[in-house]
């Protein structure tokens, strides 16, 4: 077949396709005009899109009405107040806020070209532009669901920035064009472009007009000159491309198509933009930030207990002028600070550079005021991992107290009860415990055993009181422990799940404060911009799980743990400190090291838990030695830093190797100190009381619960 052959039927073809296509399309016209005469389609139609587009309007009305506009302007001129344990100012947390100025502060060559280049009716439109609108219906079209900016009006950055959030998509455009509507309404036009202006970021980490004059040269925001309001107008259509200070040549290029703008736009001559065009940008930095963010996992973590404990929102907490009472003790959080900036008093990082990473957090036993807080090393991200309260590590011998000896002590044990040392098998599977040195004495006291954190009796103790008992125990403490992990290996920390400093310190404020757990927190009160109390933390209570004495010599047994035994280099110069030290093994194809390390160590006025280790652990990333080798330098520093500020304190007991050496010289006693009639008389009393506290407690909360859910 020729190609005018191959082309002729090809024709025909497609002629007869154009025909019977005529023909469907002409059925389906009758067919339709038929449909919309009998049941009024069209009519139907428009009355459907009425009806949507009315309750649609209606809906983001509501929601234009019931934002926060009225206090727009005030929560842009104030910050959030961070304030410590004393009510003493500790800092600021602001998002999006410079320097407030009103207008009359700011040059009229910046209100031009802002103008000129971001909405020129600006004074006439009502809050929103038409075509502007129309160009976002068009970009919502041709990017299948997606909004790439642009058309927005002044007042329409103004509602975006300030109460939306950057998400670009169709309904928070909506939102956005009802909230500049009622922000039109409520301010004036200059109060608008003020609060636009001081609101709007500059680039180089700052915000605001004034705090950008300062920045890139030298100057209040209103004596800006022409060719510098024209550059802060061209670094708002992308501060990271068009800033001075990193891109010197784009700004001046954006600044010149800014005066070409402002031409057109009548506010200047065209000789006036041509001799600007001729002169260049002198930089001048004299731009120094509010150190408002000084403790930044601290903060960070009064903002996760705000939100994620009391439901504020975050937005909220930056910008809308709350007063935040915190618990924080500024002499220990610059302690803290201080001693996690020392590089020399963390182990070496890996061979790829890898840090060692740490956390640390101390909490006051006494009334679980959380004092101080680091969640790592290197830069802070904001809210990002807070290593002190957010990870979950295996805890190692640390869980011992908490696990194995204060329910043995409940089962009638004593400190210098002799404890089976020696390496043995448990259950169907031959569990078997070893010690970390490899070396078992047959027998040895519980004290004995706590303080040089050996296994095998741990394991074998957990064992004769009952696995159920040592983990009603932990979860005593507040700790929860998974079904998992429920067996003998829970003895000496090695389970799944893992634990944050947070929860250690707290689980060990029970030792220090007379068996008491704290109720711990960071927030005590938090005050609104009209003086309203939103939280109040003013009656929160610790809670007796432990009795009195059984505390007293869980003490007296981890005042060995730095006098004599795996803590002893980790112990600060001049001070007594008790607490526990642990590690977890890393594989043996590894080498010999640790992936985690932990000290708990505290005062009757003061518990720090510490961690270290790598976030992720592997062949390559692991702690060579064990506790006393890699953590113990940085909780010695920390404390030797700290406890200067603390409160004096004195122990209520004396260590346990000292109690045995007093008793063995003292043969003609009847007894020791342990056993003593009237501490034991006592002891029942006050576990009597603690009964009854605890049920009147638990009926509270039970009458709490039962009224929450009728009043929601």
């Amino acid at each position: 077949m020729d190609n005018n052959s191959f082309k002729d039927q090809l024709k025909l073809y497609l002629q007869r396709f154009w025909h019977w296509l005529r023909a469907i399309l002409g059925r389906f016209g009758h067919w339709l005009r038929l449909v919309n005469q009998r049941f009024h389609l069209i009519r139907w139609c428009l009355l459907i899109g009425l009806v949507l587009f009315l309750c649609i309007s209606v809906f983001y009305t509501y929601k234009a009405k019931t934002a926060d506009v009225q206090n727009l302007k005030s929560a842009l001129q104030t910050t959030t107040t961070i304030y410590d344990a004393d009510n003493q100012k500790a800092g600021s947390l602001y998002a999006q806020k410079g320097t407030f100025v009103e207008l009359d502060q700011i040059s009229e060559n910046v209100q031009n070209a802002v103008i000129s280049t971001e909405d020129r009716s600006f004074y006439s439109n009502p809050g929103f532009d038409i075509k502007g609108i129309l160009r976002s219906v068009v970009s919502y079209v041709v990017h299948r669901g997606q909004i790439t900016g642009g058309g927005s009006t002044i007042t329409q950055q103004l509602a975006k920035n300030a109460l939306l959030t950057q998400k670009q998509t169709f309904a928070r455009k909506l939102e956005e064009i009802f909230l500049a509507v009622e922000i039109n309404r409520v301010y004036s036009k200059k109060d608008i472009l003020a609060m636009y202006l001081n609101n709007a970021y500059f680039g180089s980490g700052v915000w605001g007009v004034q705090d950008a004059a300062n920045k890139y040269f030298g100057k209040n925001a209103s004596e800006l000159t022409l060719s510098e309001g024209a550059t802060f107008a061209a670094i708002l259509r992308s501060p990271s491309f068009y800033n001075p200070i990193d891109h010197m040549d784009n700004a001046i290029s954006r600044r010149n198509l800014v005066l070409d703008l402002m031409v057109d736009n009548g506010k200047i001559t065209k000789t006036q933009a041509d001799t600007t065009k001729q002169t260049s940008l002198a930089l001048n930095d004299t731009y120094t930030q509010e150190d408002g963010y000084k403790y930044p996992y601290f903060f960070d973590a009064v903002i996760d207990e705000a939100v994620n404990k009391y439901g504020l929102k975050e937005e909220d907490i930056m910008n809308k002028g709350y007063r935040i009472y915190t618990t924080l003790d500024q002499s220990y959080q610059k302690a803290m600070q201080s001693a996690f900036e020392q590089n020399w008093a963390f182990p070496a990082n890996a061979a790829d550079g890898t840090e060692v990473q740490g956390g640390s957090i101390a909490i006051n036993p006494t009334n679980g005021y959380v004092s101080a807080v680091v969640g790592g090393r290197g830069e802070h991200v904001f809210r990002g991992l807070n290593r002190a309260t957010q990870i979950k590590r295996q805890p190692g011998s640390t869980m011992k107290p908490l696990a194995v000896y204060e329910p043995a002590l409940e089962a009638g044990y004593h400190y210098d009860s002799v404890l089976q040392d020696k390496l043995t098998s448990y259950g169907k599977n031959n569990y078997r415990p070893a010690n970390a040195d490899n070396q078992y004495a047959g027998e040895v006291p519980m004290y004995v055993a706590l303080a040089q954190s050996k296994n095998a009796p741990a394991v074998w103790l957990l064992d004769k009181i009952g696995l159920n008992k040592g983990v009603a125990s932990v979860e005593k403490f507040g700790i929860n422990v998974p079904k998992s992990d429920q067996n003998l290996a829970l003895g000496f920390g090695g389970w799944g799940k893992g634990v944050s400093p947070y929860q250690m310190a707290r689980a060990y404020t029970a030792f220090a404060n007379e068996g008491k757990l704290a109720n711990t927190h960071f927030i005590r009160k938090v005050v609104d911009a009209t003086g309203a109390v939103i939280v109040d933390n003013s009656d929160l209570k610790s809670k007796q799980i432990i009795s009195k004495k059984n505390a007293k010599e869980m003490t007296s047994m981890m005042l060995d743990v730095f006098n004599n035994g795996t803590g002893q280099t980790a112990k600060p110069s001049r001070y007594q400190v008790a607490g526990k030290t642990g590690s977890t093994e890393v594989p043996s194809s590894y080498g010999y090291g640790t992936k985690d390390q932990w000290i708990v160590g505290y005062t009757p006025n003061l518990v720090v838990a510490t961690w270290i280790g790598f976030d992720s652990t592997d062949a390559n990333h692991f702690l060579a030695g064990t506790s006393e080798q890699g953590v113990a330098p940085i909780f010695k520093l920390e404390m030797e830093k700290m406890l200067p500020n603390a409160p004096t304190y004195n122990f209520d007991t004396k260590s346990a190797s000292t109690i045995a050496a007093e008793a063995n010289n003292n043969e003609g006693s009847s007894g020791n100190w342990f056993d003593d009639i009237g501490s034991n008389i006592q002891d029942g009393i006050e576990n009597g009381k603690n009964a009854l506290k605890n049920a009147q407690e638990k009926a509270n909360e039970w009458y709490n619960d039962v009224k929450s859910f009728f009043s929601n």
